[in-house]
């Protein structure tokens, strides 16, 4: 079989593994491995993408996967890399959250598999019937306070301001119970996570071994920052979703499409699977006409369709096409929103617009200061309505011209945008 540890070191999916014995285990037997997500959110966002090509690649090697919903870890909030406390979530809001997260997996990992199909599982389920003073009691008595209190996440936070709760300090005996949990109920011997989970991965191994008398792996992924070194995250206020509820179609395809060129091939590694030789060819590219921004077209491309599918992937690159003057036809006005979210807008009322002259309305929108500017702006061949160029000074504005009824999109020249929502 393929050696998944093989295949993600060379996409550079590969920080660190508990034992070099992962290795020789992964290519010569099928694996349970899980990585955990925390539901925070009804959806996942960029950073967590990281950890689900890792579990893609485990499975595509052939190895069962499992992803583990923290239910009961979410409520508490895992202080890794974190500079404050988590606001701690209710029953009802992770089962919601829950259930988004699995929509976001199944366009990664295959659920319906015949022999290996990828499970979701929520620790809650098992965290919810365990009495607190059998946990203390069965798992609590194997930790040492000295090691706890070693971990980079522990003392980052300690000499914080904020300090750590009680409540946080505790989530990694829950997350190494996790891993014995998954152990002896899936045989999981392999739990993944991002390169800050590290304590919390070697917790759980340390537990297995101590209770069980057997080794099992953790192996971690490096981080993916975005151009200022902050990890993509919720709490960083940077999040890109992949519910397109919470981050529209466009505005995920613009994000990949608009990253540095000292970013394109590592991320073309990570987040596709794309060939390492078509990758090195879009490279030697980089090197050559850096201006085509070839890279981060297929990355902005490869990334939208396995997220949004096809239909979205094409709606994200026609909405884009509309900023460069191609024609509007099939957008709605909510797709056209995202659009030009950051061009200047303004609300006329329909009397105002509807089958007045255009010279008025573009006058009335701003994009023109006066008439007979904007008379000037036609003669010239430079007035756009909906990207569509008026020859005639004398052209009204129809009532078929408004998109959805609510909105037309002026444009003087080649780039300067006018919103007009029509009330």
């Amino acid at each position: 079989m393929v050696n998944v540890v093989e295949v993600l070191r060379e996409r550079g999916l590969l920080e660190a593994t508990t034992s070099p014995l992962l290795e020789t285990e992964a290519g010569t037997r099928q694996l349970t491995v899980y990585a955990g997500f925390d539901p925070t959110a009804e959806s996942l966002q960029a950073g967590n993408l990281v950890a689900i090509m890792g579990l893609m690649h485990f499975q595509r090697c052939g190895h069962k996967v499992v992803a583990l919903v923290g239910g009961a870890t979410g409520m508490i909030g895992d202080p890794s890399g974190k500079t404050a406390e988590r606001p701690l979530l209710d029953e009802e809001t992770v089962l919601r959250n829950l259930a988004g997260i699995r929509k976001n997996l199944e366009h990664f990992l295959d659920f319906e598999h015949p022999t290996a199909p990828a499970v979701i599982v929520n620790n809650y389920d098992w965290f919810r019937q365990y009495p607190f003073i059998d946990f203390l009691r069965d798992v609590g008595r194997h930790f040492r306070m000295g090691a706890m209190l070693g971990k980079d996440s522990v003392r980052t936070r300690l000499d914080s301001e904020s300090g750590m709760s009680f409540t946080e300090f505790s989530y990694q005996l829950l997350q190494a119970y996790d891993f014995l949990h998954l152990y002896d109920q899936m045989g999981c011997c392999v739990q993944l996570g991002g390169s800050d989970q590290w304590g919390n991965i070697t917790a759980g191994t340390d537990l297995v071994r101590k209770l069980r008398g057997q080794e099992v792996f953790g192996i971690t992924i490096p981080l993916v920052c975005d151009r200022t070194g902050q990890k993509f995250g919720k709490s960083a206020g940077n999040a890109v979703y992949l519910s397109p509820a919470k981050t529209s179609v466009y505005d995920f395809y613009q994000f990949f499409l608009r990253v540095d060129d000292a970013d394109v091939i590592r991320l073309l590694k990570v987040f596709t699977l794309l060939p390492l030789e078509e990758i090195e060819a879009y490279a030697a590219e980089l090197a050559t006409a850096p201006e085509k921004r070839s890279g981060q077209r297929r990355l902005a491309e490869e990334i939208t369709r396995r997220v949004h599918g096809e239909e979205g992937l094409v709606r994200a690159q026609r909405s884009a096409a509309v900023l460069f003057g191609e024609a509007m036809d099939g957008l709605d006005a909510d797709c056209l929103l995202e659009v030009f979210a950051q061009v200047p807008s303004c609300t006329l009322a329909r009397a105002a617009v509807v089958e007045q002259p255009v010279v008025q309305v573009a006058t009335a929108a701003g994009l023109c200061k006066s008439r007979s500017e904007a008379r000037r702006l036609i003669q010239n061949g430079g007035c756009y309505v909906n990207n569509c160029r008026v020859s005639d000074v004398d052209a009204v504005v129809a009532a078929d011209a408004l998109i959805d009824g609510r909105l037309i999109v002026l444009r003087s020249g080649r780039k300067r945008y006018q919103l007009v929502r029509v009330a």
